[in-house]
């Protein structure tokens, strides 16, 4: 597996954003408007990669100077639990730390706690709605 960053507007920026769909909007009756995805010009993007078949991504936002949110993590449903999502986040987590940012802050789907918790982010205040479903911010200290 490799994990490189996709460009926007590129062929695997493309690809990105149809696992995403499939993934986390699909199921919950959403699309992404093109308001969103010109949005994410500025984001660092993440992709895993087996030969050219896109497996995962994620992607990071920056929230404050040294603050940077993780969005969009996404892995192809029958590869989950087989070290994708794992990848992607120590990966995404280097990148912060080699950009400067020492910490990381989501929102979590409620479901995906415990693998965030795992990899060593801890909850923080109480559960809200987002994309009509439960979610939590979760941060880590890098």
């Amino acid at each position: 597996m490799a994990l490189k960053i996709i460009d926007h507007g590129t062929p695997d920026y493309t690809n990105m954003v149809r696992l995403r769909e499939d993934i986390l909007r699909k199921p919950l009756g959403l699309t992404f408007t093109p308001e969103e995805l010109e949005k994410e010009k500025s984001n660092l993007m993440i992709g895993a990669y087996e030969d050219d078949k896109i497996l995962g991504c994620c992607m990071l936002v920056e929230e404050a100077p040294q603050t940077v949110r993780l969005r969009q993590m996404a892995v192809l449903n029958d590869l989950q639990g087989k070290g994708v999502g794992k990848a992607l986040i120590q990966f995404a987590e280097n990148l912060a730390r080699d950009h400067g940012y020492r910490r990381i802050t989501m929102h979590a789907r409620k479901n995906a706690v415990g693998f965030y918790e795992k990899m060593g982010y801890n909850v923080q205040g109480g559960e809200f709605e987002e994309v009509t479903i439960p979610h939590v911010v979760m941060e880590k200290e890098l």
